[in-house]
């Protein structure tokens, strides 16, 4: 099921001016309604791009297309309450994408969740139950359903956020790191993909992870003045990176790890 409330009426439309780096093209947010969606669809919106944000939040997805509506005048920024856990929604849902703005040049997929415990032994299978929907069947259903409209365009991006502790797991998080290095394999046979369908002129899509130790925002920071977040990204730089993997070429990202804190 999906609420097409938040959509304008500018269907395929960008009526910001054509000096963003992003300007024309068409992004899809998964995640759009945390704190990392909200400042990725201001940013892309402020680049230029059409921003076609998802979240299963319809509230918390609707104060993030104000905001970055706001902070953009004239923006094209939408937004649909996708299930992202049904494979058949989510094709629908990139399907409507391409049918309303006639292609699709990215998918930032945020869609989070942290499930941990004190120890290795403390594990709780039922976090691993959560959070392999969450953090693996969202990336799945994705990646399947944005493959082939990313491939059709001659910039797309698929961009997946990990976090370090996929590579360097400990042993109070075992359910989340091995679901981070599951998403992340997934995404790079993805990347694997678009290697083979470019040939040998190179991919013409790429699929890359951006890796962060843990996210921060203002929010974050006031509700916990004297923390030093210490090798955190904030939103708005993490924001930041994702604008800049389409100035670079495909072949250039495709398949990567793009390390936004230090390597463990």
């Amino acid at each position: 099921m999906s609420d097409r409330s938040q959509d304008t009426t500018q269907k395929g439309k960008n009526v910001v001016g054509n000096n963003g780096s992003l300007s024309g093209a068409v992004i899809a947010v998964a995640g759009a309604g945390g704190p990392a969606g909200r400042a990725t669809l201001v940013r892309l919106a402020e680049a230029g791009a059409v921003v076609v944000g998802a979240d299963n939040n319809p509230e918390r997805l609707a104060e993030a297309v104000d905001a970055a509506r706001y902070a953009r005048g004239g923006a094209t920024v939408t937004g649909e309450t996708v299930d992202l856990l049904d494979l058949q929604s989510t094709r629908d849902w990139a399907a409507r994408i391409e049918k309303d703005h006639g292609r699709i040049d990215g998918l930032v997929h945020l869609v989070g969740g942290w499930r941990g415990s004190a120890s290795f032994a403390e594990t709780d299978l039922a976090d691993w139950e959560l959070l392999e929907k969450l953090l693996i069947r969202t990336v799945q259903h994705t990646s399947l359903a944005f493959y082939e409209g990313l491939q059709r365009s001659e910039r797309g991006r698929y961009l997946l956020i990990s976090a370090a502790g996929a590579s360097k797991p400990t042993a109070g998080n075992a359910a989340y790191s091995a679901s981070k290095a599951a998403a992340e394999a997934w995404t790079l046979a993805m990347a694997d993909g678009f290697r083979k369908a470019g040939g040998e002129e190179g991919p013409r899509a790429a699929a890359a992870i951006l890796v962060v130790k843990a996210l921060v925002h203002d929010a974050m920071r006031a509700e916990r003045p004297n923390a030093k977040f210490a090798g955190f990204t904030d939103v708005k730089d993490l924001a930041e990176a994702i604008e800049g993997v389409w100035s670079k070429p495909a072949a250039e990202v495709n398949g990567n790890r793009l390390w936004l804190t230090e390597k463990p």
